[in-house]
């Protein structure tokens, strides 16, 4: 049961923030952040006023049952809508209670993709390519913004590491269940006699922390400058441009060399450490609202196996909602990602109800 002072609550607001947008006497900046509250309230609110008008709506056709001077045909008519509005409540309940539940802040922000070969070696790296490829399709289909941060490239045309930033509508709420293990399972083209080499490749999704999320002092910087280790001949070799940052209190450590100015590398380099010292004070808190309850869906941490791609039986299979899709050629393409992060998204949403109650 949701408390009905919550919904009256719900429904005051919503009328309080109708009047005040219709009046013409608020201020731009006000007035774009009460459309938005009032906007999200419009999604919820014919769902808040059923469930509220629920116990008179339900005395009412009690009534009719009950009373004896009632033709029978008039009876069944009203246990019938008595059903369906008890079935309605329950959809209704489960409805408000996601709506009432913490948002996350960084929901909505752009987010920092990090992909790595694991284990497997020159395969792992191949690999590391495919899910990079298979972002950016998800990011062409989706009209999302897609800015390389850094790469490095194995012997074989694969990647040791990629970084990205991706900007672009609620992104990090679309992607924060992509951090973990990615496993392959499928014949590397240097095995001669067919057998199934398994490798893997970690993805850590982090929102873009801006400025005012994450203050960093200078004196808690150490920062080092080196040269760095392209190709011999390139002009990007030829001065101390690359740029390794450390942050003392964390000691995370950030390296960038794919730009030629110093300046450059700092800038994409406290760019990253900005977007790690944020999420690890998100995962703190996340932890501490959280400690009773064991997820699912998992943490997020990058050590934690979370989806298998089987080339031979040609599915993919994701291991914290036991869900496997007979298309893996159709989700490396990108075209049945949003089935994929649907069933994690309401897996997540379950588990955070079941915790409320």
């Amino acid at each position: 049961m949701i408390p009905l002072n919550k919904i009256r609550d719900l429904i005051s607001k919503h009328s309080l923030l109708e009047k005040e947008l219709s009046s013409g006497e608020i201020d731009k900046k006000k007035f774009a952040e009460k459309s938005k509250d009032y906007s999200d309230l419009n999604d919820i609110i014919k769902e808040v006023k059923e469930y509220y008008s629920f116990e008179e709506s339900k005395k009412d056709l009690e009534k009719i049952i009950q009373d004896e001077n009632n033709e029978k045909d008039i009876k069944e008519l009203a246990n019938k809508e008595l059903d369906e509005l008890i079935k309605k409540k329950e959809i209704n309940e489960k409805k408000i209670k996601l709506f009432l539940l913490p948002k996350d802040d960084a929901d909505k922000k752009n987010a920092i993709i990090e992909i790595r070969a694991g284990t497997g070696g020159l395969e792992a790296s191949l690999f590391a390519s495919d899910l990079f490829k298979m972002y950016e399709k998800v990011c062409h289909k989706k009209r999302w913004s897609l800015e390389l941060i850094s790469i490095s490239k194995s012997d074989a045309g694969g990647l040791k590491e990629v970084i990205a930033s991706i900007k672009g509508k609620n992104i990090y709420s679309t992607l924060k269940y992509e951090s973990g293990v990615h496993r392959v399972q499928r014949v590397p083209d240097t095995e001669t006699q067919g057998r199934v080499h398994t490798s893997a490749a970690t993805v850590a999704v982090l929102p873009e922390a801006e400025e005012v999320d994450v203050k960093i002092e200078e004196k808690d910087l150490r920062i080092d400058v080196f040269r760095s280790s392209g190709p011999g001949g390139q002009s990007v070799n030829t001065t101390d441009s690359a740029v390794r940052i450390t942050h003392i209190p964390s000691g995370i450590v950030v390296s960038q060399q794919d730009e030629k100015s110093q300046i450059r590398n700092k800038e994409k380099g406290l760019k990253i450490l900005r977007s790690r010292i944020y999420e690890l004070e998100r995962q703190k808190k996340e932890e501490e609202r959280s400690k009773d309850r064991k997820s699912k869906i998992g943490t997020g941490d990058r050590s934690e196996r979370i989806r298998t791609y089987n080339f031979p039986q040609g599915r993919v299979t994701d291991h914290r909602i036991n869900l496997t899709l007979h298309k893996l050629d159709e989700f490396l393409e990108g075209e049945i990602f949003d089935e994929m992060i649907e069933n994690l998204n309401l897996q997540a949403q379950e588990e955070k109800l079941v915790s409320l109650n």
